[in-house]
């Protein structure tokens, strides 16, 4: 219950909002107020100290006691020595020693997993803690903030910078305790050693600059390196979210290049940050060798011409020195990674502190009560409102004066860009108030301009979290049209729908967005023009039984933003809006008695005749009707899902998964590293044998006459052998591991872009996104990290090994039971491991998809007042993912304890041998001195250098778990070749624009039913068509079926007489145009946007902007063509960025085109201006129209309806009307007759 998120993550915001309150920061302005005392920015690690200090507080004691004990082991090796040297001493100490040594062993042991355990348990609360802060500072950030913050970069921040507080807190204690462990090695030292010591020390100091220095660049780097990883994670989130229209397009090259582009940045900077730590571990790690030798060559020098034994490099002074060095070694070994460590924990510190002190939106903007408007009240009012985007920026909404009585229906009409939506925001607290009052009373609901549709079930969407009522649910669904729909479903309204709605249309998904917020019966409704994407008889449906004066929502307040004027003489009130202002307001009989610009616009724009009531209502009762009674006999008996389960592999990672990351690394460097470090374990090797032998001739050497020079320079040769190989093995490995990390994103990558859109609708983006942050951070850092430490500790144990069996050969039949009860351990631990590993790999990616997708819909969630229910819902995926850690962290103390018995059994026996072989050298064979304290030197030594292997070798494996996940994105389906070399396109193709479907069927996925069926149909160069049909007819699949998204299950189509299947996708794509429904955008500029292949000229670009009536307002910016486009387009309205789509449109200019409800989201006279612009632009192009406004189609050549993925009718409209079918009904419907 204490680990649970629900329980830690409040913790740490008490206390950081108890900071910020001391601080007196306003995170609404974003300023400090009050006194000057007041103004320090809160301290992010106060704040994690107090919630979460304690525990480690009584970690760093139980560290204290194990270091402590640790110097006792070379004071008892001194007295093991002197026993072995002096014959009188009774045989029972021997053995005594080697015991208390044992024991002691075994004691350290306990102490230092009592201290892990309770490190990665505070490392673990601090991260849940930390995420939640996270999440729930995203769900309130202002919109200047948000503009300033990438999904990409917050999805760092808890991917990332959370992790790395959690990885510090092992190594945090070392901030005391490696001075701590140097100050009592140093001490004992002098005590054995005497001033000599010193010369050891001043080689200390003299590195302590250099590090320093070296230390300041890291920082430099790592802050950079975040930086790039940010922009990485913000363009690929991008491209993940617009891939529907990258593949339309056919731009997988630049944005392919755009993203090698920034990932080849951060490995530059990412190179120079790990050469820099090379660099660093170089310098750590020859200090424990050049102290060494500064000391004895010291003592060797000062004691030269001294006849007293007690003045020479005797064993028990060598070994004893060594066995201090190699303590002393630990934390200065640490030192490293403890900077990497403690650098990027301060990076983190710094973004997290940033992002979390960060303006948020001003919750109190509105005045709002939950307790509904009496009857003839105000139920909504904005007083004298003054409203914008963010302080930086003039106001976008002026002199804002409204005020909506209960009960009233009001609509909001004006031209694109009038701040129609924006207005809507204002009345949700969405935008900056700069003067004036809002009010609001009763419970809200909101429906967006485009649609927000959760990663669940139809039912759970519509529900969204309220208690099921099945009359008002039936009522709901009948009333929004949906029970047709839902038959056309493989599980009714139990059907998985995939993020973003991917697998429903757009009609589908804006009439489950108004589903959703017809079903939480709320006082208020903000409906953000929820018809544009309908159908017009389904829109006149929608109205009449949900919207209008006779609707579900009869009796309660509805502001209603719309482009259709049908609807607008039922309406209580209009509002026009332009230019930010509110122009005109009154009934719709007033506006037309004033005469303003509103009746002029109805006077150009309104339709011939009135709709029939009578048809409508057949209409109606058909859209009611229609297999209703199959629907009932469906609806919720079955759940049919979309998404697709994560893969975890299971039992050993594949060797061709370490084969692959070799491969990447190139098998060169890879046996070059390897090579090396065996140099290096040999240097160890040979330097202690030497000074074995070096200590025992001066121990026997009474006359002095040994060789000094001889002794001290093989001694110092061999550790310039091992430091040399060290270093050359540091830097291959920086260079092989950065070159797989490089191979392996960009393998990665360059898959994704060329996997079909099935695989987009049926994988979470949270989990893709998993891959290219945490997986590749692990492969950049992490795995780099644990395979240094994994080679360098292994040659060390293979050199104790090698040393203790040389000096005790007796100790060779121990080996054997050793080994194979450490092999057994071992293997089994890793199994486990690596699975928990897998599991905690892949239960992070929901975390991301969740946190995607609070962030998407966060201005419904707050209109909703469904902050707490997220907030719980990301709390159960954090806990989930957490309880794998926890899991893996104890099976690591469960190893590391009989591991480290193996290692305490190996010092007991080295220790009981040598006292063996000194009572009984007869049988076991004697023994000297010097090889004496070699062996238990070293064996002192094996408890924690095996330990720290085994450590290294599991996080190996189970890191690279991560290159396994990478290698299995590089390996999934592609779509048909980009280019066929044997079939290139003919110059200047299409020429005729002809398209023919010749008996054409296909499905969405393989196993799936037929969406189109037997469809053919011949349209002639040049010629217009419109596609209309109910929602679900198959109308966007025929133009996805044009462009190859879905391939053919039969049949064919062929442009110009030629089968499309034939050419290349990007020679297909890149000769045909679509204007798609969702007009996506990219952060970047304007340009970037029309032009990514940057072909164009300046002029080129205007003259498209002009055309798609979008010059006056492109001029009007500071920027201009570099003007900076928001992630998602998020600072241009839906109509300025369907405009955006059409000028790339014209920007291409193909001889066919297609506009799949392209202008859904602007106004009836831009929509006229669109389709004169589409009529001369593209006069002699073939043009495919699939369309909701019946009117934009009535002059075209001919027209198709499809029905249930067929043909039903195809000619002329003229035609059509006069068969009195399907057309016929829709016309009329429309009220165009």
């Amino acid at each position: 219950m204490k680990d649970r998120s629900t329980y830690v993550a409040p913790k740490f915001q008490r206390e950081w909002n108890r900071l910020v309150s001391n601080a007196g920061l306003n995170f609404v302005n974003n300023d400090i107020e009050g006194s000057e005392t007041k103004g320090r920015q809160p301290s992010l690690v106060l704040a994690l100290s107090r919630a979460y200090g304690f525990d480690f507080f009584v970690a760093g004691i139980f560290k204290l006691f194990q270091d402590i004990l640790g110097f006792i082991g070379p004071q008892l090796l001194k007295l093991m020595i002197d026993y072995v040297r002096d014959e009188a001493e009774p045989a029972w100490r021997g053995y005594l020693y080697a015991v208390t040594i044992f024991l002691l062993a075994i004691l350290r042991s306990l102490l230092l997993h009592q201290y892990f355990n309770r490190c990665y348990i505070v490392g673990m609360r601090i991260r849940s803690g930390l995420i939640q802060a996270v999440y729930k500072k995203a769900l309130i950030l202002s919109n200047e903030s948000r503009q300033n913050r990438a999904t990409g970069e917050i999805v760092n921040l808890m991917s990332v910078d959370a992790q790395r507080f959690q990885d510090l807190m092992v190594y945090l204690h070392m901030i005391w305790s490696g001075p701590f462990q140097a100050f009592l090695a140093l001490f004992f030292l002098y005590l054995s050693m005497g001033p000599s010591i010193f010369a050891g020390l001043a080689v200390m100091v003299i590195l302590l600059p250099v590090n320093a220095l070296v230390t300041k660049y890291i920082r430099r780097f790592s802050v950079i390196v975040m930086s790039k990883k940010d922009s990485r994670s913000k363009m690929i989130n991008e491209i993940l979210n617009g891939i529907k229209v990258i593949k339309l397009y056919a731009w997988e090259i630049p944005f392919r290049k755009l993203i090698m582009g920034i990932r080849d940045e951060e490995i530059k900077v990412l190179k120079k940050a790990s050469l820099l730590n090379a660099s660093l571990s170089f310098t750590w790690t020859s200090a424990t060798f050049l102290v060494a030798v500064a000391t004895f060559a010291t003592y060797s020098l000062i004691n030269l011409n001294s006849t007293s034994i007690e003045d020479r490099l005797t064993p028990e002074k060598a070994f004893v020195a060594l066995s201090l060095f190699e303590l002393l070694s630990f934390p200065i070994s640490i030192v490293p990674m403890m900077i990497l460590y403690l650098i990027q924990a301060n990076v983190s510190l710094k973004r997290l502190s940033s992002f979390l002190t960060d303006e948020e939106l001003d919750l109190n903007c509105v005045s709002y009560t939950e307790e509904p408007a009496s009857c003839g009240e105000n139920a909504l009012s904005i007083n004298e409102g003054f409203f914008s985007w963010d302080a930086k920026t003039p106001p976008i909404l002026l002199n804002i004066n409204l005020s909506v009585e209960t009960g009233e229906l009001v609509a909001i009409v004006g031209h694109v860009g009038a701040g129609k939506s924006s207005l809507i925001s204002a009345l949700l607290g969405q935008m900056k108030k700069l003067c004036g009052e809002v009010s609001l009373k009763g419970r809200l609901s909101y429906v967006p301009q485009l649609a927000w549709i959760q990663n669940a079930t139809i039912r759970d969407n519509i529900v969204f979290g309220k208690k099921f009522d099945d009359i008002l649910y039936n009522e709901t669904l009948q009333c929004c049209a949906l029970e047709s729909d839902l038959e056309l479903l493989a599980g009714g309204d139990m059907t998985e729908i995939g993020e973003k709605g991917i697998n429903l249309s757009g009609g589908q998904k804006q009439r489950v967005s108004l589903a959703r917020a017809v079903y939480q019966d709320s006082d208020v409704y903000l409906l953000d023009d929820p018809l544009s994407a309908v159908d017009s008889h389904v829109g006149k449906h929608i109205f009449d039984k949900v919207i209008g004066p006779n609707g579900m929502l009869k009796g309660k307040v509805r502001i209603l933003v719309t482009h259709g004027i049908g609807f607008l003489s039922q309406c209580d009130k209009i509002i026009v809006m332009s230019n930010g202002r509110i122009t005109e307001v009154g009934s719709y009989r007033q506006l037309i008695e004033q005469n303003g610009a509103f009746a002029e616009f109805l006077q150009n724009y309104s339709l011939p005749n009135d709709v029939n009531d009578n048809d409508i209502e057949m209409n109606e009762n058909k859209i009611v009707d229609e297999n209703k009674e199959t629907f009932k006999r469906t609806k919720g008996e079955r759940k049919s899902f979309i998404m697709t389960e994560e893969t975890v592999e299971t039992g050993s990672v594949h060797y061709a998964v370490f084969l692959s990351y070799a491969k990447s690394c190139s098998y060169f460097l890879a046996f070059l590293v390897g090579f090396l470090y065996l140099i290096v374990s040999g240097g160890s090797v040979g330097q202690n044998l030497w000074l074995a032998h070096w200590s025992n001739q001066e121990g026997r050497d009474t006359a002095n006459n040994s060789d000094l020079s001889l002794n001290l320079g093989v001694y110092a040769g061999f550790g310039f052998l091992q430091t040399i190989s060290t270093v050359l093995a540091s830097f291959a490995l920086v260079f092989a591991t950065l070159k797989a990390s490089r191979t392996l994103h960009n393998g990665m990558l360059l898959n994704i872009l060329r996997s079909p859109l099935s695989f987009f609708e049926s994988t979470p983006l949270g989990r893709i996104l998993n891959r290219f942050s945490k997986d590749i951070d692990v492969v950049d850092e992490a795995i780099p990290i644990a395979l240094s430490e994994f080679l360098f500790t292994f040659s060390a144990v293979v050199a104790t090994i090698i040393v203790i069996c040389y000096t005790s050969p007796w100790f060779i039949l121990l080996i054997v039971p050793l080994s194979l009860f450490y092999l057994v351990v071992q293997r089994f631990y890793v199994k486990t491991s690596r699975q928990l590993k897998r599991l905690e790999s892949s239960s992070r990616s929901p975390i991301y998809s969740h946190f995607q997708e609070s962030i998407n819909g966060a201005s419904s969630i707050r209109a909703y007042s469904k902050v707490d229910e997220f907030q719980l819902q990301s709390e159960a995926h954090v806990d989930h993912n957490q309880t794998a850690f926890y899991l893996t962290s104890c099976s690591n103390r469960w190893l590391a304890v009989r591991l480290e018995l193996v290692g305490n059994l190996v010092i007991f026996f080295a220790a009981l041998s040598a006292a063996l072989q000194r009572n009984y050298p007869e049988i076991f064979g004697r023994i000297d001195p010097g090889l004496v304290g070699l062996s238990i030197s070293y064996s002192l030594m094996v408890t924690q250098s095996l330990n720290w292997t085994v450590r290294m070798m599991s996080d190996l494996e189970s890191n690279i778990v991560a290159v396994e996940r990478i290698k299995e994105y590089t390996e999934t389906p592609n779509e048909a070749p980009d280019v066929i070399p044997s079939c290139p396109i003919p110059p200047g193709w299409p020429i005729q624009g002809r398209v023919q479907f010749s008996h054409y069927s296909t499905r969405y996925r393989p196993g799936l039913d037929l969406v189109l069926k037997d469809i053919t149909c011949d349209i002639p160069g040049g010629q217009k068509v419109g596609i209309v049909g109910r929602t679900g007819a198959g109308k966007s699949t025929l133009a996805l079926a044009l462009f190859r998204i879905i391939e053919s299950a039969q049949g064919s189509i062929s442009i110009d007489g030629a089968d499309i299947s034939t050419y290349g996708l990007r020679d297909l794509r890149s000769n045909i145009t679509i204007i798609p429904q969702d007009p996506v955008l990219f952060s970047g500029s304007l340009r970037l946007n029309l032009d990514p292949f940057n072909a164009k000229s300046d002029e080129e670009l205007w003259r498209v902007l002009e055309t798609a009536h979008l010059s006056e307002f492109v001029s009007g910016l500071t920027e201009g063509l570099y003007y900076p486009v928001a992630e998602g387009g998020e600072n241009l309205s839906v109509g300025q960025r369907q405009l955006v789509c059409l000028a790339r449109a014209l920007l291409r200019k193909t001889k066919i085109l297609v506009l799949d409800e392209a202008t859904a989201a602007v106004d009836l006279e831009t929509d006229g201006l669109i389709q004169k612009t589409i009529r001369s632009e593209f006069a002699n192009c073939t043009i495919l129209t699939i369309a909701h406004r019946i009117n934009t189609i009535m002059d075209y050549d001919r027209v198709m309806v499809l029905d249930n993925g067929r043909i039903a009718e195809f000619d002329s409209p003229n035609m059509l009307i006069a068969k009195k079918e399907s057309f016929y009904e829709l016309v009329k419907n429309s009220g165009i007759l």
